[in-house]
């Protein structure tokens, strides 16, 4: 199938496949035994498909999407055997992040701007946020890129030191002020700092304070407008930070901070560590948002592009 071709190099492939090995292996043994014992695929077979869809984390509003994606092939094509469920799962499912994850990119880039590109980074305290703008970091300069961090979570003494370490350990530029600093004050300090540098690209860290509080709404909106004077189009991208391991939790959060912010990418973290891959499929298409960057392991090479054909291909190989 062409559809497939492998894009990513033989390391990156590996990466991926280890990191989606516990989701995967879940997936397909609960696959095994729905359709244990049967030839064709009918009304039972697909109940107990959504069945296992909902408790591989994929969420029911896109379960039930895909279910019907399914019952349209089975009414055209008359006889489909469970034989060949693998390949039609894969093809439904690679068609219907592709409504959402236009982009098949291989390679960490970021759109060319006026002036330095603002990447505004949003999540609760633990979905590895600060983590994530580290390693980001890391492959963004290994692109050729000049980088300017944003030590912008002030209420927390831990995440200001721990972008620090990072800004340290990749070699790039970190703007930061004491704790307690007005967040904003240090978006607009970040700016005219990337600005001075003729700098490619901002990361700016955020307060990851419960995601169900209106003052971080408004904290963030003030941040929008005091970067807006130093760059009137920033941010250029919100992306949103989820702990892919949570499950159905990553869905809560994804939901709060939609309505309290203008997300326009996600990056999805520790998707090795537990079996719920497929809240990736989930996220994704509910909230039609697209997927950036996924985690899959601890090391710095282990935050991926995330490419839709083989993150699916590594899912259903």
């Amino acid at each position: 199938m062409s559809f497939f071709k492998k894009i990513f190099s033989k390391e990156k492939k590996e990466t991926l496949d280890k990191g989606l090995e516990k989701s995967k292996t879940s997936f397909f043994d609960k696959l095994g035994k729905a359709v244990a014992g049967k030839s064709t695929v009918d009304t039972d077979v697909l109940d107990d498909l959504e069945d296992v869809l909902i408790s591989s984390d994929v969420g029911v509003a896109t379960t039930v999407k895909i279910i019907d994606r399914i019952e349209a092939r089975v009414a055209r094509d008359k006889y489909l055997g469970t034989s060949e469920l693998d390949g039609i799962l894969r093809e439904e499912i690679a068609g219907l992040m592709s409504e959402v994850n236009h982009g098949d990119a291989t390679e960490f880039t970021i759109p060319e701007t006026d002036g330095p590109y603002v990447i505004m980074i949003v999540g609760v305290n633990g979905v590895g946020k600060t983590t994530t703008i580290g390693k980001l970091a890391y492959q963004l300069k290994k692109a050729g890129k000049k980088v300017v961090l944003g030590a912008g979570d002030t209420f927390r003494a831990a995440a200001v030191d721990q972008l620090d370490i990072w800004a340290q350990r990749v070699g790039v530029e970190i703007v930061k002020q004491d704790m307690g600093s007005d967040p904003a004050s240090v978006a607009f300090d970040t700016l005219q700092s990337a600005v001075a540098q003729n700098a490619d690209v901002v990361l700016l860290d955020t307060a990851g304070r419960l995601h169900n509080k209106i003052n971080l709404m408004n904290e963030l909106s003030k941040v929008k407008r005091v970067m807006q004077k130093i760059i009137p189009n920033a941010p250029h991208d919100v992306m949103l930070v989820l702990d892919g391991s949570t499950g159905q939790n990553a869905f809560e959060q994804a939901k709060q901070f939609t309505a309290t912010t203008e997300v326009s990418s996600l990056a999805v973290t520790k998707l090795d560590g537990t079996a719920k891959g497929g809240v990736v499929i989930g996220i994704s298409d509910q909230f039609q948002i697209p997927v950036r960057y996924i985690g899959v392991g601890e090391g710095v090479e282990d935050l991926q592009v995330f490419n839709k054909v083989e993150f699916v291909d590594s899912f259903f190989n």
